[in-house]
């Protein structure tokens, strides 16, 4: 037996293990799911001292192969980090059960009445590279809302990822939730990822991607289950003629610096030519003097001679660094016709005071997530008061906008009759 055949007879079981699994869990309290979720985080608490231990094996491994400063800022945990995760655990098991909620009701005619009520969705597949903490997220999620979950981490986290997975399990099993509800794949073999994007026979239910363009490519290639996930965030801050100069550079220096590397970042800055000569100064000396490169068309290196001109793949690059473009454009038109040509459907933000702009531009711009004076870098499921996320949905279909426990849910009918017979 090669090894392509143990990959696949690990995957069977581990897609077995987590279809079984979740039968039960669906049928789990409320009350049950959420002690076991606070087990876990009681258990991420008391391991903190291991889990770093492991996470630093990652990280000698990351620098030595050169890895980018992105990926080494995902990959880093501390002891603030691991409190992070385990309180991210605290709130999702806070959260409003999304199971067995009735979405709508109603009563035909005939005295049918009928209720569509949440279920969870089964078994989701969670792919991802370089975020351990993503690892502690997506399983709590999938608890919370029901589903059975497999868990496979990057290479360049594996160590760290393990670890809190062996605080999760250890959490199930002082639960009466059971230990397989989540699942990991104990190898960074590529196969392993190959198994998942074919469902497992049946298996699992949905993937969904976090990590780079190359991993959501070949995801989004290979997939023959449905996703959740997004390819790219080249979000945009565009600022109206009407702004406040304050907000203008606040947002947008939160939204470019406050974590360059995150999904949610901008990439783009766009401003009205009528307050480029009067706001942009002030925006490029805050942005450059907090590390960050200016890249501009030429109007703006007109301002300003440290901006370094900006080629036409500039306005399709998610940079994930501490690097911005910048455009000036004639009117809200222009900036909506810019995002329409170069966005990604993630994030866009718009500064103005003028209500009637707002609106203009929520209408008209197409992203799963828009913002009315605040930063881009809200575009996340804890700041919704979703607990965390498992990711962002850029699709049309089922989930749009942060990945929550309400999303991972789906719905059935339930009708109730008093004997009625169909004519």
């Amino acid at each position: 037996m090669d090894n392509t055949d143990d990959i696949e007879i690990l995957m069977k079981s581990i897609g077995n293990k987590a279809s079984l699994a979740s039968k039960l869990l669906s049928n789990a309290s409320d009350k049950e799911k959420n002690l076991a979720l606070r087990n876990i985080s009681k258990n991420i608490r008391q391991d903190i001292g291991y889990i770093l231990s492991e996470n630093k094996k990652d990280l000698k491994e990351a620098i030595q192969k050169n890895k980018a400063a992105h990926i080494i800022d995902r990959l880093t945990l501390n002891s603030k980090k691991i409190e992070s995760i385990a309180s991210s655990i605290d709130s999702i098991s806070k959260l409003t059960n999304p199971v067995g909620k009735i979405l709508s009701e109603w009563e035909q005619p005939n005295g049918l009445a009928i209720k569509r009520v949440t279920i969870p969705i089964g078994v989701i597949g969670i792919i991802y590279e370089s975020r351990p903490n993503v690892t502690a997220d997506a399983a709590a999620l999938c608890l919370k809302s029901g589903n059975a979950s497999i868990l496979r981490g990057g290479s360049d986290s594996f160590y760290s990822c393990q670890a809190i997975y062996e605080s999760i399990r250890k959490g199930l099993s002082q639960s009466s939730i059971p230990e397989d509800s989540v699942q990991f794949v104990p190898t960074t073999d590529r196969n392993a990822v190959g198994c998942m994007l074919s469902g497992l026979n049946e298996k699992i239910d949905v993937i969904v991607p976090r990590g780079g363009k190359s991993l959501v490519s070949r995801i989004k290639e290979e997939a023959r289950i449905p996703i959740f996930g997004h390819l790219e965030g080249i979000c945009h801050v565009y600022i109206h003629k009407s702004a406040d100069l304050k907000k203008a550079i606040s947002i947008t220096l939160n939204s470019k610096m406050r974590r360059p590397s995150i999904c949610g970042a901008a990439e783009t800055l766009l401003i009205d030519k009528s307050i480029a000569n009067k706001y942009l100064p002030e925006i490029i000396e805050i942005l450059i003097n907090n590390g960050c490169e200016i890249r501009g068309d030429q109007d703006v290196q007109a301002i300003d001679n440290r901006v370094i001109g900006a080629v036409d793949l500039d306005w399709d690059t998610e940079y994930l660094d501490a690097i911005i473009s910048i455009r000036i454009v004639n009117d809200e038109n222009q900036a909506i016709n810019h995002i329409m040509l170069h966005g990604t459907g993630h994030t866009e933000a718009i500064i103005t005071e003028d209500k009637s702009v707002s609106a203009y531009f929520t209408e008209r711009v197409d992203s799963s997530i828009i913002l009315i004076n605040a930063s881009t870098q809200f575009a996340d499921g804890g700041e919704f008061g979703f607990g965390a996320e498992i990711g962002i949905s850029t699709g049309r279909l089922h989930a749009r906008g942060p990945i929550g426990v309400d999303q991972l849910t789906t719905f059935k009918y339930i009708v109730t009759g008093s004997g009625q017979l169909r004519p």
